[in-house]
């Protein structure tokens, strides 16, 4: 095996143009495959040779006469299996971006869950399950091919596969197996599209079937089109090497914790990161911003986060502000008035500087003297057009990078001298660049379309006062290796443009560490991700950090969190989102999501706004956000949205243990916080296409209406026991579809699912540090056999390493709620001070309460639930209990 960062090997095309032609007419399973030689056994390692097995077919390219295989027993769940070539150092995903993980020395074929076996001539590889031989991946379902700019590996699935992943996709979640074409390359999709490449690249799946479920890993940053017909997925590849990694599951929860102890296990976040954010492309200047925190104030809708966007930014150049519209002296009195009233601040940042010489720009001068923006071979600058204008991109893999973004950071939003803000939000990092290729002329593509663009008015009188309460307008007016032809390789994949430089930086520049941005194009985002995170670090050292990128790569949410991108104001992109959030939350390990709640583009309306408010509060990142043409959609300009948003965060508050808990429980073993109703119910085959409905955390079932004026919906209930969570009167699922009507444009369907016990808040808050002062109730759904458990988890929200904690696991079976595990963080004079049982046929004659005080209990016999007014103090080192007698 040859692993290379910091190198790259041109390999030569041996084959006239001509004869590639009239040789690819013939199929690439014409292509003779490989022979083993030399195979070779050492503990949990395989090796051998491959040797081109007849003609070379020479479809996109001359075939590799031969090859290296190297197939290794990571863990007694997970094989990893590679195959490179055996004369030449060609591109992998450098280590600074995915660093590999540990081996287990003790695993051999033998004892571990799945096994590798092969055939010799032609040579095809299987992934089985060893228990009961299940083949999970099979690769004689078509020649393998290897050839300079063209990998081709395809595997047999059964019929009507049930495949999830290979995002960053619109498509629904569980992926048409007869005629889905997913390809890699990320782009900046306005609109994210349906059958698209979209902004991040995760090539990993997930397949279920009744007898359990794998995942298939395939390690490459280069650009891929994956085909999925019936019997058969398929990888195409233009470079790098095959780098697969296969996970054995068997249950989905478990593929997850696999994966993410693969790739990395998700950042914690701060705890107020999951209260309400709201931004806009548009706040035309600081008076615009600040008016916007009044006046949720004024409506009563707890804000959490205001985040401005580019607007604040001098002629769109990052890391300024603009001296009239939003001075640094103004900016700071925005960020002391939300620090003063317990609330945070986020800004936007591009990875795209502007380029201006001699304008005594700081980002700009500090980045040519440190060399760090991306250049030609030949070493003049690239050059872009971005928002800016005429821009230079860093170049992440310069030895300067991080020291030069880092410094920016630290210089630009410094606590004294800039803008002290809570967190950060990156955008336009796949790379974008609006200049048609080849661009060879950004200032004269730029000035014809008008960027940076003019600022829609005036600035505010100097001394304009600012958080004055103002009357709204009722009515929401609204003002790789060094390759042969990176520019087109023979094999083309199906992207959204013609050229893979369209719209990107050009496939032909080179990085610092010789690599090609042919082959790290899809990873751009996610160094320039984590590079940030360590920036925002260094300025807020020992604290968490809440950094949303746009660009992501596998393992980016070991650093960052995601918003789903440039949606639309419609049902189909309010139903979509629900998909998009499972697969990352669920699939590619970035809990931290969400998509711009009411839609980024064009104009929302007051109902769509009012259920996508419902919906955003089950969203892990909550966020409305829209685009500066659109109509303005804070949730305070309708009546209907300002009620729906109101009890949508109140509700989302007093569930904000709970899912804070699932969140650190992701963080620790990979467990998913949200997941579709397959991953509870892997036995019910009506469950595996279901993307509309969703668990959040284990055991809140969210159904929302998904058609536009209506007040019903159809939802799926499993064969299980439910509580309506409005009522909390017990619901038998029978494994059929249920009809729900009447609900009202401000509600949203909820069960909690038997089994369960969810710690909430006894009301919400207006901020969440309030919301940390108040009392908890906990709620018991037992399942049918009367049990139910759950689990809490408390610290002080901020410090990435904590001094105390309290983390306590309920269970409750025969009557008995108890509550053990430690009860270190000091939670001040919060209690428990209701529990609620849910699903009690009679009422019970007595309550008994250990390590706390009863203060009576109310039986309600149509609903069945047992409401027990307690005062159980979260310090008692020895847990507590309730009993019904």
């Amino acid at each position: 095996m040859r692993v290379v960062e910091a190198v790259s090997v041109l390999v030569g095309l041996a084959s006239s143009t001509a004869a590639s032609l009239i040789q690819r007419s013939a199929g690439v399973d014409s292509c003779p495959g490989y022979d083993v030689q030399n195979p070779q056994t050492s503990g949990s390692s395989f090796t051998a040779n491959l040797v081109l097995a007849g003609k070379a077919c020479n479809i996109y390219g001359p075939d590799l006469q031969k090859l290296d295989l190297a197939v290794t027993y990571e863990t007694a769940d997970r094989i990893h299996v590679k195959i490179t070539d055996a004369n030449s150092v060609r591109y992998e995903v450098p280590t600074s971006v995915f660093t590999r993980p540990a081996i287990s020395p003790f695993v051999t074929g033998a004892t571990a869950d799945i096994k590798f076996t092969y055939t010799s001539a032609p040579f095809t590889f299987k992934i089985s399950r060893s228990t009961t031989s299940e083949v999970l991946f099979d690769s004689s379902a078509g020649a393998l091919v290897f050839e300079p700019q063209y990998l081709r590996l395809k595997t047999k699935l059964p019929s009507q596969a049930n495949i999830y992943g290979l995002g960053e996709h619109s498509d629904p979640f569980r992926l048409d197996p007869t005629n889905t074409t997913r390809t890699f390359w990320n782009r900046d999709q306005y609109g994210i599209p349906q059958g698209e490449p979209l902004y991040g690249s995760h090539p990993i799946y997930f397949e279920h079937r009744t007898t359990g479920t794998h995942g298939v890993l395939f390690m490459t940053s280069n650009g891929m089109d994956v085909n999925l017909e019936n019997g058969s997925l398929e990888y195409n590849v233009i470079g790098g090497v095959f780098d697969l990694y296969f996970l054995a599951g068997p249950a989905p929860v478990t593929v997850a914790q696999q994966y993410a102890t693969l790739v990395g296990l998700p950042a914690e976040v701060p705890y107020w990161t999951l209260g309400f954010h709201q931004c806009r492309y548009g706040y035309t200047d600081y008076v615009d911003v600040s008016q916007v925190v009044t006046n949720y104030s004024a409506a009563g809708i707890p804000l959490e986060t205001m985040w401005t966007d580019i607007d604040y930014m001098y002629k769109r150049w990052t890391f300024t502000n603009d001296p009239q519209y939003f001075p640094t002296e103004k900016m700071q009195e925005i960020v002391n008035y939300l620090h003063s009233h317990d609330q945070q601040y986020i800004l936007m940042i591009d990875p795209a500087v502007a380029h201006q010489p001699d304008q005594n720009y700081t980002a700009y001068d500090v980045g040519t003297d440190m060399g760090v923006f991306l250049k030609y071979p030949n070493g003049t600058l690239f050059q872009g057009v971005v928002w800016p204008g005429p821009t230079v991109f860093p170049d992440w893999f310069h030895p300067n990078a991080t020291a030069f973004w880092a410094g920016q950071i630290a210089r630009f939003f410094d606590k004294t001298t800039g803008i002290d803000v809570d967190g950060l939000w990156i955008d336009m990092n796949e790379a974008s660049n609006f200049c048609d290729y080849p661009c060879s002329d950004p200032v004269a593509w730029a000035a014809a379309n008008g960027d940076p663009p003019a600022r829609p008015g005036l600035p505010p009188p100097p001394g304009t006062p600012i958080f004055q309460k103002r009357a709204l307008d009722a009515t929401a007016s609204n003002s790789t290796s060094a390759t042969p032809n990176p520019l087109n390789p023979p094999y083309a994949i199906h992207d959204s443009l013609p050229e893979l430089s369209d719209h990107a930086i050009d496939v032909t520049v080179v990085h610092a560490n010789g690599l090609l941005e042919y082959d790290i194009h899809n990873i751009y985002g996610t160094m320039m991700s984590f590079i940030t995170q360590q920036g925002l670090s260094d300025r807020r050292p020992g604290l968490r950090t809440l950094v949303i990128t746009r660009s992501t790569f596998v393992g980016a949410g070991k650093k960052v969190g995601k918003w789903l991108g440039d949606n639309l104001s419609d049902w189909d992109h309010y139903r979509w989102s629900i998909a998009g959030q499972l697969g990352m939350a669920s699939i590619y390990q970035i809990p931290m999501v969400g998509s711009d709640i009411c839609g980024f583009g064009g104009d929302t309306t007051e109902t769509l706004c009012a259920r996508w408010a419902r919906l955003g509060a089950f969203s892990p990142f909550m966020r409305n956000h829209n685009q500066d043409n659109s109509i303005s959609q804070e949730f305070y300009r309708w009546n209907m949205t300002t009620v729906s948003a109101t009890k949508a965060i109140n509700l989302r508050y007093q569930l904000l243990d709970y899912i804070y808990t699932h969140f650190h429980r992701q963080s620790v073993d990979g467990t998913p916080l949200m997941g579709p109703m397959w991953f509870h119910y892997p036995q019910d085959t009506a469950t595996y296409p279901i993307d509309l409905q969703f668990f959040y955390g284990d055991y809140i079932l969210v159904s929302p209406v998904t058609q536009e004026n209506v007040t019903s919906v159809d939802i799926y209930l499993p064969k299980d026991t439910f509580y309506d969570f409005d009522t909390f009167a017990p619901v038998q699922g029978k494994g059929a579809t249920v009809s729900l009507t009447d609900i009202d444009y401000t509600d949203i369907p909820l069960h909690i699912r038997g089994g369960g016990i969810l710690p909430m808040r006894i009301e919400g808050a207006m901020t969440t540090k309030e919301l940390r002062t108040k009392d908890f109730q906990l709620v018991v759904a037992p399942d049918a056999t009367g049990a139910a458990t759950g689990l809490l988890y408390i610290d002080d929200g901020l410090s990435v390493k904590q001094a105390a904690e309290t983390s306590i696991t309920f269970t409750y079976a025969k009557g008995m709620l108890e509550a053990t595990g430690t009860f270190a963080y000091n939670v001040g004079s919060v209690k428990v001070a209701k529990v609620l049982i849910l699903g009690v046929a009679t009422s019970p004659k007595a309550v008994t309460v250990t390590g706390g005080t009863s203060l009576g209990f109310i039986y309600e016999p149509t609903t069945k639930v047992v409401a027990v007014n307690v005062t159980i103090p979260l310090t008692k080192t020895t847990g507590f209990s309730v009993t019904l007698k």
